[in-house]
């Protein structure tokens, strides 16, 4: 009795976690669309190694702003060139833009709903590597069609002349354009930051190849001196003559 309860038990405790398996789908009720609404934006450095290229994924829905600001920090090698290759893909697969510059800014409405692909090619630089400053993200407010979105401001335009002293109308209205406002004032202090680090970036770079460049004159004019004395110095030795040995012509 007691070795069918103890075989019992082991079955049920090595067979339920196969029957149950790691759980895929964490939110079975939400949909796709909703849960990846809401605006969000993202700011960080990647390094591109020499002919690299990188890609990241971003979600947007149509009718939405999608918006990219890139700009190169350092780059590396013999030849330096600055210049990146820039593509931004739309779910389908279809060329959105393409941008191939130092810096530069993306900024569109989002045609169809899904993932945008960002795509950081590093081509010029056969031998060096760059690094990148990239701030993407997209910003919603609330997607609707055409024909909606003129109803909506026909009613509001009425609304707003029959309720002039409607105070928590204006009050709601005036908190959506600062935070609107405000999203747009941290994009492009995201963007100036993007210039501060590049020009840091360059000033050291400058500061090293000074120093370098000091360095190395400074020694070749020591070497030359040094050596301009020693020829001079030969010019004046003075060989002891004999009666044996006398000075030819």
């Amino acid at each position: 009795m007691l070795c069918r309860v103890a075989c019992w038990f082991l079955f049920c405790v090595l067979w339920g976690p196969v029957l149950g398996g790691p759980t895929t789908n964490l939110h079975p009720n939400i949909t796709d669309q909703q849960l990846f609404w809401g605006s969000d934006q993202y700011d960080f450095s990647v390094v591109l190694r020499a002919a690299g290229m990188e890609c990241f994924w971003h979600f947007a829905h149509r009718g939405e702003r999608f918006y990219l600001s890139f700009m190169v920090q350092w780059v590396t090698g013999m030849g330096q060139d600055r210049h990146l290759s820039v593509t931004v893909n739309a779910p389908g697969g279809l060329l959105v833009s393409k941008v191939d510059e130092a810096q530069g800014q993306v900024n569109f409405e989002a045609e169809e709903t899904g993932f945008y692909q960002m795509c950081f090619n590093n081509f010029h630089n056969r031998f060096g590597s760059m690094q990148i400053f990239l701030s993407f993200g997209v910003y919603y407010d609330g997607y609707k069609d055409a024909a909606t979105r003129k109803e909506e401001e026909k009613k509001k335009k009425e609304e707003a002349s029959r309720d002039l002293n409607n105070t928590l109308s204006i009050v709601e209205a005036a908190t959506h354009k600062v935070e609107k406002y405000t999203f747009h004032m941290f994009r492009y202090y995201s963007f100036g930051r993007m210039r501060k680090s590049a020009d840091y970036f360059l000033l050291q770079s400058n500061s090293q190849y000074i120093s370098w460049w000091s360095t190395a004159l400074s020694l070749l004019i020591v070497t030359s001196g040094y050596l301009q004395l020693l020829f001079l110095k030969r010019l004046f030795i003075s060989k002891t003559c004999t009666e044996t040995e006398k000075p030819r012509c």
